[in-house]
């Protein structure tokens, strides 16, 4: 999708073309908000080698294989919480009023792999602390950028308004 948005941009002048590279910075900022997070979570669920729930014919939370690599020790962090709290966290980033939908939608998603016993609900607390720190690290890495985003005085992170990412996006079209 996005070598589709930089095609079309590059067709594009003015206002639409604008536009459209915003829409794709936003984009890139969502996929690198799930991307970053969930690389290290796999690495440490290889590492870990945490049993899922009853393997090996009961629910013990310290049933572990380190650098097993099977599924039946892939249980810790939770990879789906990882995406989920993570995407929640980037998509509450660029539009606040989705805010509660998202965590909602990532609850829901943490949830559901507990109830259906496929994990422990620590792999659940691992996985959205794993995506919410990296989600919030590439939302920095923006900011620290200017792309998307602006540090306040105060430190606070926020999105920046459509009118600062058309002067961005111009700039980044001049060049």
């Amino acid at each position: 999708m996005l070598l589709v948005v930089g095609f079309v941009a590059a067709a594009l002048r003015g206002t639409s073309q604008a536009r459209l590279l915003s829409f794709g910075l936003r984009l890139q900022f969502l996929f690198f908000a799930v991307l970053v997070p969930l690389i290290p979570g796999e690495i440490l669920k290889w590492i870990v080698g945490r049993g899922r729930p009853f393997v090996g014919g009961q629910a013990d939370p310290f049933n572990f294989v380190h650098f097993a690599g099977t599924e039946a020790y892939a249980s810790f962090p939770l990879a789906h919480a990882i995406t989920g709290f993570a995407l929640a966290f980037a998509v509450s980033s660029v539009w606040p009023r989705a805010r509660g939908a998202m965590i909602v939608y990532a609850l829901l998603i943490g949830l559901s792999r507990m109830v259906l016993l496929a994990h422990h609900p620590s792999d659940v607390v691992a996985g959205a602390l794993i995506g919410v720190v990296g989600a919030t690290g590439v939302r920095y890495w923006f900011a620290a950028r200017g792309l998307g985003f602006a540090i306040g005085r105060d430190g606070a992170v926020s999105a920046l308004a459509l009118g600062r990412l058309k002067r961005v996006a111009r700039g980044a079209s001049a060049s």
